[in-house]
């Protein structure tokens, strides 16, 4: 699902109905294949705010399984947009085959005009980006109405019950950003994790093993559970916890199904915001608007991909990055084809092959230049006491720095990667689970309710490997409460 912020202006009421929006939207289709974007067909549906905080607090899904989380979350943003403190998006669009957008009816006719052009750049990301490849789009709406409906079953059913589903679906919420980020990357069974294990054992061929001193090859474990670690904490916990009834691992499973598909776009934020961004002002200056239509467009472009002090804009950080890999591919500067030589392929070429093989991190590791942050103005700050200072800015020394930082904080490196170990550490069930320390330390208070929900799905004891202020320490968690303990 991808949105587009409402910049806080109040809405419109421009003259114009449904037939208007047909023939704008066939024109920006034939614009759209005419610079060679390749999109799924499209569905829009208007809707009213109340339809759109709806579809906000639900993903964008038109169906999804009932949560009391959803209602607080609907009527958060409710009250929010009541008070005036926050708007509703221009539009909303799901990756799916065929895509659907919401839209806003009361939106003017060039807001309509220019969200429409933006779906179009969504759709096209969604279905060429290789992040997406694994989201099944051709079968995400029957996939979210199958869930739905069995979800409502269990809650119907008079020996399971709304608490009970509620209870594994709170826990299961809470972990279900604990999988696979990279879902390209082939998972290995149970059979060929063992066959790797014991390649590696063997270690390689020595050519001159007889001249060489016999090498001691120690045998790997193999009963050992997992026999590689495991970063799919839902899953490992629906196959390896014996006394799971076929429901609570079947809510398991919708739920990191559900992850797994918002994940790609966890991951793509920043270029697919961006993309979108690019094409949709391309493509209305490409339409010769009429005078009138034309600055409102100017105003309201301007408000979505203007920089926002103090954070970062996914849409004028995105844009100005796309901007800028086609301007370096058609028009580079001496110094560019000093530094890079002459480009190979045109601008478009370029931002194309971009789109399908990068993600927000390799995006901005490989095409965010010392130029470009320096233009952007950049920096890095931190709170010291009650006031936020600012501790590097994007000068000749610091803008490596400040761009590392930004990338450990986009897509879901922001989340801690967990993986479980061992399934039976100390022969006694105890689920024993390692954080990859990156130089951040978990929130103790964060990792506490984790670990309660993570132990009340496994049922026995949990431990987490971690480092705090410097120290490798277990986080347990049984049924004598929540311990620390460093380790010497």
């Amino acid at each position: 699902m991808s949105a587009t912020p409402n910049a806080g202006a109040a809405p419109r009421i421009a003259p114009w109905n449904l037939n208007d929006l047909v023939e704008w939207d066939r024109r920006i289709r034939d614009k759209a294949a005419e610079f060679g974007l390749d999109c799924y067909p499209q569905e829009f549906e208007l809707c009213d705010h109340t339809g759109m905080l709806g579809y906000m607090a639900y993903s964008g899904m038109p169906s999804h399984y009932p949560h009391w989380s959803y209602g607080k979350s609907y009527e958060k943003l409710k009250t929010l947009y009541d008070h005036g403190v926050s708007g509703l998006p221009y539009e909303m669009v799901i990756n799916s085959n065929p895509a659907i957008a919401y839209l806003m009816r009361d939106n003017s006719l060039l807001l309509q005009v220019l969200t429409i052009a933006h779906v179009y750049g969504h759709n096209d990301f969604f279905k060429n980006n290789f992040t997406f490849k694994s989201t099944r789009a051709e079968l995400t709406i029957e996939a979210f109405k199958a869930a739905a409906m069995r979800v409502r079953r269990y809650v119907e059913d008079p020996s399971i019950g709304v608490e009970q589903v509620e209870r594994i679906l709170d826990a299961a919420h809470a972990l279900s950003w604990q999988c696979r980020r990279n879902l390209a990357i082939k998972k290995l069974t149970p059979l060929e994790q063992m066959a790797r294990a014991e390649e590696t054992a063997q270690g390689q061929p020595d050519p001159f093993q007889k001249i060489h001193a016999r090498k001691q090859i120690e045998a790997p474990d193999f009963h050992k559970v997992p026999l590689e670690p495991d970063e799919d904490l839902l899953l490992f916990i629906r196959d390896h916890n014996p006394f799971l009834a076929d429901w609570e691992k079947d809510l398991l499973t919708i739920v990191d199904e559900e992850a797994k598909y918002f994940i790609s776009m966890m991951e793509t934020k920043i270029m697919n915001e961006g993309w979108a961004s690019y094409w949709h002002k391309k493509i209305l200056e490409s339409l010769e608007l009429e005078q009138g239509l034309h600055l409102e467009f100017i105003v309201n472009h301007n408000q979505v991909v203007r920089p926002i002090p103090g954070q970062i804009n996914p849409y004028h950080l995105g844009l100005k990055i796309w901007e800028d890999i086609y301007r370096r591919f058609t028009n580079p500067t001496a110094e560019e084809i000093k530094r890079d030589g002459p480009p190979v392929k045109s601008g478009t070429e370029k931002i194309f092959e971009v789109r399908e093989v990068e993600r927000d991190a390799s995006f901005i590791r490989r095409y965010l230049t010392e130029d470009l942050m320096r233009e952007m103005d950049i920096f890095e700050y931190e709170a010291r006491g009650e006031e936020l200072v600012v501790s590097k800015v994007a000068d000749e020394e610091g803008w490596q720095e400040v761009k590392a930082t930004l990338i450990k904080n986009v897509g879901t490196n922001s989340i801690p990667v967990l993986k479980v170990e061992d399934a039976d550490f100390g022969q006694n069930r105890t689920l024993y689970v390692k954080h990859y320390h990156d130089g951040r330390d978990l929130h103790i208070e964060y990792a506490e309710k984790s670990l309660n929900y993570l132990q009340q799905l496994w049922g026995r004891e949990v431990v987490l490997e971690t480092v705090l202020d410097g120290k490798r320490s277990l986080l347990c968690c049984n049924d004598r409460g929540f311990s620390v303990r460093a380790l010497k």
